[in-house]
């Protein structure tokens, strides 16, 4: 299943934390006994320390489970694994787990914490009933035979975490042992996953012929490749120094043999199944809504991405409205601009006009450096706390430029000492808009993904899940929301810049409507992409790989203009209810020194803070 899965306490921790879940007795005085005097009474642990036990060792059992979690840390304790988290035994264990984190949570009395450590317990207890309610019958049964598509999967993730270039490291003889160990566990995965999807058709519940159709072509492509040209052979093309030459030999010798013995026979085997059988069967209708269970799963796919308890019909009609605001800004800068053509004439142009294409590789780079000046001088006047860690701007390495996004941002190290990266893409110069760059460097750089990110992983009173972890609705949501603070800064008065803004906040807008209408109102493939394209300047292409996204992954779109939408109607209300007394970077300060909070705890923690201003 594609959630991030909650944490089981380690059974003695259990004991140890439940027995605590009473107020405690007052301590008797010390016996004095002919051996000298008894020994002190132990000190009873504070909630705060009970609730970061707590924390801890959910966390390092999770990782125990969930092996490939802890090699992305950098943790090679279970490094020989790949884990197998496709057994009912495993989803019994995490739903054991879930209701063991919550019981022990339970016994920690939230009334003696602090503010910060409430909104750690409220966060831990929502994200793990959240989880737990995945593991339900009426979700688990609908989503367990199902176990890849073409957007999400071991069949498409393990080919680069295995190849020398992924997750997986492969410095050391024992990296190397280990990587063949994991090939193991993925034969048997993948023939696992087949056994999945015949239990799902056995119970007519199936994914959608194009997803299949989708499958079947990834797999081709990797088994039409020599072995010594799959990035399963990777690693043995860049030994490390360390190794031997006798343990290069026969270590190229065993990888090739896993590739040709293992690894393709079980892709082959999944390939010719999902080929010859379970296409037959597969269900026509794209959408959700036709497949058994279907309505009910997605309603639950829809409230655990946003975490906000809306409805599909709720999301449809709230991205109705904005793609009808957002249209008729979009008509506002056309008619600004003296553009005397049609709304889609002006997207064509937008796309097209020599003027808004980058002269040249250092033009681009000179533009992200200008925008990244304006913006700092104002953040004093938004932001009362900003990160420890600088932002770095620079283009994609040309090696890799090709396969990037227009941008994104990688994250420092939390002590500062490594920056925060906004890279954008200078590959095809024509394809890079100028218009689009401000609105741009905002999202991915400051104030947003850089501020986001780093002010929570620098605030070492939050425990790990908060500094570390996060949900789309409000990374996603806060970056989208940065992008707004545009036209606070005054970047957008130049009409062509907010073109730009409105361009992406529009793609945001469609996914409300597209999403839901896919999957709650029975729209076709052909029909969404076709809304995409009378609504905004994309391209075929694009619309359709967007259009095949949210087929695959039911809901995801949604949470960014949820969340963007959710922080600025909470900013309105403070400004509302506080007057004068509201100050902007109070505000965001309030937003983001706790971490990536699920909407509804941080609605609440922005209430109380008005609360607090109002009384003070």
């Amino acid at each position: 299943m594609k959630h991030s899965f909650r944490l089981l306490v380690l059974g003695a921790s259990i004991v140890a934390l439940a027995a605590c879940a009473t107020a405690p007795a007052a301590a008797p005085e010390p016996i004095a006994s002919a051996a000298g005097p008894a020994a002190p009474p132990v000190a009873e642990k504070s909630a705060h320390d009970r609730l970061f036990e707590l924390f801890k060792a959910s966390d390092e059992a999770y990782l125990k489970r969930n092996p490939v979690q802890a090699l992305f840390r950098g943790d090679l304790r279970y490094a020989d694994r790949l884990g197998d988290n496709i057994t009912d035994e495993y989803y019994a264990g995490e739903k054991a787990a879930a209701e063991a984190d919550l019981a022990a949570l339970k016994a920690i009395p939230r009334d003696h914490l602090d503010a910060t450590d409430q909104l750690a317990y409220d966060t831990f207890d929502y994200t793990t009933k959240d989880e737990l309610r995945a593991y339900q019958p009426d979700i688990l049964n609908f989503t367990k035979v199902r176990p890849m598509n073409h957007f999400y999967g071991l069949h498409t993730f393990y080919p680069t975490f295995a190849s020398g270039k992924g997750g997986a490291p492969f410095n050391t003889l024992e990296d190397y042992e280990n990587n063949l160990k994991r090939h193991k566990d993925f034969v048997t995965y993948i023939d696992r996953a087949i056994g999945r999807f015949r239990e799902g058709e056995q119970a007519g519940v199936v994914e959608t012929k194009l997803t299949v159709r989708n499958m079947i072509e990834q797999l081709n492509e990797q088994l039409k490749m020599k072995p010594e040209d799959s990035p399963y052979y990777g690693p043995v093309k860049q030994f490390p120094e360390a190794i031997s030459a006798a343990d290069r030999a026969r270590l190229t010798k065993e990888y090739r043999a896993a590739i040709t013995d293992e690894l393709f026979p079980v892709l082959t085997r999944l390939r010719d199944f999902l080929k010859n059988e379970y296409l037959g069967n597969a269900r026509e209708g794209v959408g959700l809504m036709y497949m058994k269970g279907g309505d009910n799963l997605y309603r639950y796919e829809v409230q655990s991405t946003t975490t906000l308890p809306m409805t599909p019909e709720q999301i449809h009609e709230l991205g109705l409205k904005e793609v009808e605001r957002i249209t008729a800004e979009m008509e506002k800068v056309r008619q600004e601009v003296g553009f005397k053509g049609t709304l889609h004439q002006f997207f064509e142009h937008m796309r097209s006009a020599k003027q808004f294409q980058p002269k040249s590789r250092d033009s681009l780079t000179q533009d992200y450096y200008r925008i990244g000046r304006t913006v700092e001088a104002k953040i004093p006047t938004y932001f009362s706390t900003v990160p420890k860690a600088s932002l770095v701007i620079k283009p994609y390495d040309p090696f890799r430029e090709k396969f990037e996004a227009g941008g994104s941002y990688e994250q420092g190290t939390p002590d500062g000492s490594r920056p925060g990266t906004f890279y954008f893409n200078a590959y095809d110069l024509p394809s890079r808009s100028t218009w689009g760059e401000t609105t741009l460097f905002l999202h991915e750089g400051e104030p947003g993904h850089h501020f986001q990110i780093s002010l929570a992983q620098e605030n070492e009173a939050l425990p790990a899940f908060m500094r570390f972890g996060g949900n789309t609705a409000y990374v996603e949501g806060w970056a989208l929301y940065a992008e707004t603070l545009g036209y606070d800064m005054g970047l957008y008065r130049d009409p062509y810049q907010r073109f730009g803004t409105l361009n992406d906040e529009m793609l945001r807008a469609m996914r409300l409507v597209v999403d839901t209408g896919i999957h709650s109102k029975g729209w076709t493939r052909d029909q969404a992409i076709k809304y995409m394209l009378d609504h905004s300047g994309m391209g075929r292409t694009d619309a359709t790989a967007e259009v095949e996204r949210y087929i695959a992954i039911p809901s995801q779109a949604t949470a960014y203009k949820v969340g963007a939408l959710t922080i600025q109607r909470l900013r309105d209300k403070a400004k509302a209810e506080l007057g004068d007394r509201f100050d902007i970077r109070e505000f965001h300060a309030q937003v983001l020194n706790t971490g990536a909070l699920p909407l509804q705890i941080l609605e609440q923690k922005i209430d109380r803070w008005i609360a607090a201003k109002k009384s003070s």
